[in-house]
């Protein structure tokens, strides 16, 4: 008999914090508009804060997506300067259980049951639990395809070598990538000692129980680490990689219309405001915004800044928390810094409409922490940028977008002593983003990289070739009858499923030949 063929059902698991959240909502609203794809999103209870809902909020009504959050599980027995990486892990290790009976329930309950299950960057342990249930596993990478190079490298930089990151004698050289200072590899593993280093190396073996990686990335932005890696997947020692970005929202979560800021904007000339904002969860110490304070008001630009309580402990304090409140913010900035710049510049408490600021015409730099949905987003508006990392990936993606083949991004230097941007600094680098030679060359390779972001983007482009292509996959999946004995529990069903996968190549978890 004919059996009935579903639209494909897929679960993605999305860590904790705006830059995670937001591009699977989008990722997920993609699926359903163009490929008739259910989706199932999963949130962890644990590390949650307001700040995160509203991306979810923002799901459009009557799609095929829905939403499902995972228990809370205690965390409070890591120290209180664990770091964030770690918090998030161990969250994820701690919830496996609930995960498991969440797949378990969906498969059961589902028409298609679970077509694949898709992990976080920062998830990857959760594959076990799909492989040990048969379903299809893939990692859905939001950053940069050069980042998921490096971490999957890090087992083997860990075995190879004893000193610091920081410490390496020569660059970090991988097939496609940019060379990579050792300093400016992933914050995490800049710390042997720090218990996160051993859990950034796991995380390297974790992604190679995937079936594939889903980056958000595009093909005319790391052109030449896309064909490197799949070259790599060719070989067997990786899953192959599907460049489906950029993954960028078309409106800001939180509605723009009305907010003062753009208000402001309309009132400014074109291309002569510089945009500040350091990411959901970046923080600066209370000295370092007194000399980015003093730069604004001496470079004599027009700016914009989303400016955050200081902390001088924790450059990320605000990936966490909620709302601060916007009295107490600006109660930081230096005695008199508000009234002497109110011809020139406006100062937002804590958050910002960013996808419209950075479309709107008045606006001609961003200075941004180099986040990569910051990054995609800047890129898909045309804007340069003055590159300000504070941790994660965020030196590697500055690297990249100051870089010749990209070339929009110029970088501010940081004392060595205390790791301070002085005010000089900051004053001369915003002159030169905004009205200097560099500043238009950046400018020039932003309207460039817009284009080709639009044309990744467009029905038949490579992004919508390359998620058609896994989307296909995932089809073919729903209507296999392997599958199907696989979501009903039958051990035959998933050594066929298993066999077959796009993923089924062997793994080498020994990378030497992939360094050069």
């Amino acid at each position: 008999m004919a059996q009935a063929v579903h639209a494909p059902h897929v679960v993605v698991l999305t860590s904790p914090g705006v830059g995670h959240v937001a591009p699977v909502v989008e990722f997920a609203t993609r699926l359903a508009a163009h490929h008739g794809v259910t989706t199932t999103i999963v949130t962890y209870g644990s590390l949650s804060s307001p700040a995160h809902s509203p991306s979810l909020a923002s799901l459009p009504a009557g799609t095929t997506i829905s939403t499902a959050a995972l228990p809370a599980v205690a965390v409070d027995d890591l120290p209180s300067d664990a770091h964030i990486v770690t918090r998030i892990v161990t969250v994820v290790h701690r919830s496996l259980p609930h995960l498991r009976a969440l797949l378990r329930s969906l498969l059961a309950s589902s028409p298609a049951g679970v077509t694949a299950f898709l992990a976080d960057m920062l998830c990857p342990a959760a594959l076990a639990v799909a492989e040990d249930l048969g379903v299809p596993r893939y990692v859905f990478y939001p950053s940069s395809l050069m980042s998921l190079c490096t971490l999957l490298y890090t087992p083997e930089l860990a075995r190879t070598t004893s000193c610091e990151c920081r410490d390496l004698p020569g660059p970090v050289v991988l097939p496609g990538c940019l060379p990579l200072h050792g300093a400016d590899l992933v914050e995490p593993v800049q710390e042997r000692a720090n218990p996160v280093y051993e859990l950034l190396v796991q995380l390297g073996l974790d992604y190679l129980r995937c079936d594939g990686f889903i980056v958000n990335t595009f093909h005319a932005l790391e052109h030449e680490t896309l064909e490197a890696f799949k070259e790599l997947s060719d070989r067997g020692v990786y899953a192959p990689a599907y460049a489906v970005g950029p993954l960028v929202r078309s409106s800001s979560d939180v509605a723009a219309g009305g907010h003062r800021c753009m208000t402001w904007l309309d009132a400014q000339p074109d291309g002569s405001v510089l945009y500040v904002c350091l990411g959901s969860g970046g923080t600066l110490s209370a000295v370092q915004t007194a000399e980015l304070a003093a730069g604004l008001e001496a470079s004599g630009q027009r700016f914009l800044w989303v400016a955050r309580v200081p902390n001088d402990m924790d450059n990320c304090a605000s990936y966490f928390g909620g709302e601060e409140d916007g009295d107490d913010t600006l109660g930081y900035l230096p005695e008199g810094f508000l009234e002497r710049t109110k011809a020139v510049g406006l100062v937002v408490p804590e958050w910002a409409p960013q996808v419209e600021i950075l479309g709107h015409r008045a606006v001609g730099g961003f200075v941004s922490h180099c986040g990569w949905n910051s990054a995609l987003e800047t890129m898909a508006a045309g804007v340069p940028v003055l590159a300000w990392p504070l941790f994660a990936e965020q030196r590697m993606n500055a690297v990249k977008l100051g870089s010749e083949g990209v070339g929009l991004a110029l970088r501010v230097t940081a004392r060595e002593d205390d790791g301070v941007v002085p005010r000089d600094e900051v004053a001369m680098a915003a002159r030169e983003l905004m009205v200097g030679e560099k500043g238009a060359v950046a400018r020039r390779k932003a309207r460039e990289l817009q284009e080709e972001a639009r044309k990744a983007l467009v029905p038949g482009g490579p992004a919508h070739r390359a998620l058609a292509a896994v989307v296909d996959m995932w089809k073919c999946a729903a209507a296999s009858p392997a599958v199907a004995a696989a979501a009903g529990g039958g051990a035959e069903g998933v050594g066929a499923w298993r066999a077959g996968a796009p993923g089924a190549r062997r793994r080498r978890r020994d990378v030497e030949a992939c360094c050069c």
